[in-house]
């Protein structure tokens, strides 16, 4: 059992929060969505064209990579994350510059080293797979695949072979931020997916409110909530951790709401 597969068996629906590292106080930020109630962390490295993002999570690379940000970084912030919070799955999500430059073997090795669970790369499509998930797999990290509105019954096979710790569906056919999925295609693509696997279901992109994380909640396994939390690390730097502990904690207590519903 890894750290990820335990926390969806134990917190299912689990809450999922991302910000990006070296946008402020990396590691207070971190905590403070610990010990609001998040689940499962996602931790952003910071890239010059995140493609797959918005406005927010632009500017936070931005502003990351302004202050100078490393990869060396993003691994000390890893690996001092998981000294203070041993059981909390943490996940790099990013895109393939950063993870292969030096080699998959590098950059497996050392995220290994730092105690990391799992790995999205947004722009290395299954296809492609060799170029990093072998490694990832070779050291004991998850690569977590992205599902989308418009991956259809012949490629989801792919999407999903070699897929671990849980299927991020991306709910919206765009960019992160603002735009928000219908409900109701939420549930018809959470239920098709799960068909075909039984890896845990996260649904995120759109998602800001509790009450957006509620109605996921109640069909998804996981809800991952991003841009609204970038956005708070932007607008106020060091004052953001009281901040985020604010809208996690409301976070949190709807998404483990449903699980008690659930349970019941």
């Amino acid at each position: 059992m890894t750290r990820l597969t335990t926390t969806f068996a134990a917190a299912r629906p689990a809450l999922v929060c991302f910000i990006t590292a070296g946008d402020g106080d990396t590691a207070a930020n971190l905590d403070a969505l610990v010990e609001a109630g998040a689940d499962v962390i996602e931790l952003g490295m910071p890239f010059t064209d995140p493609m797959a993002d918005g406005p927010a999570i632009q500017s936070a690379n931005l502003r990351s990579l302004g202050a100078g940000t490393t990869t060396a970084d993003v691994l000390r912030y890893a690996t001092e994350f998981r000294a203070r919070h041993p059981n909390v799955p943490l996940v790099l999500m990013g895109y393939a510059n950063p993870m292969v430059r030096r080699g998959p073997e590098w950059f497996a090795n050392a995220a290994a080293a730092a105690g990391v669970d799992g790995v999205i790369c947004v722009d290395i499509p299954p296809e492609e797979d060799d170029a990093l998930g072998p490694a990832l797999r070779a050291k004991g990290i998850a690569p977590i695949r992205l599902a989308t509105p418009t991956t259809d019954a012949a490629r989801l096979p792919q999407v999903l072979a070699g897929s671990e710790g849980f299927l991020y569906y991306v709910s919206v056919a765009g960019i992160t931020g603002k735009q928000q999925a219908v409900q109701a295609s939420i549930e018809e693509a959470v239920a098709r997916l799960k068909q075909s696997t039984d890896l845990p279901i996260a649904v995120g992109f759109g998602v800001r409110t509790p009450e957006q994380a509620a109605a996921i909640a109640n069909v998804a396994d996981g809800v991952v909530v991003g841009s609204a939390l970038v956005e708070i690390c932007g607008e106020y730097g060091v004052a953001a951790p009281a901040k985020l502990r604010e809208l996690t904690s409301a976070l949190a207590q709807a998404v483990h709401a449903a699980r008690q519903e659930q349970a019941t």
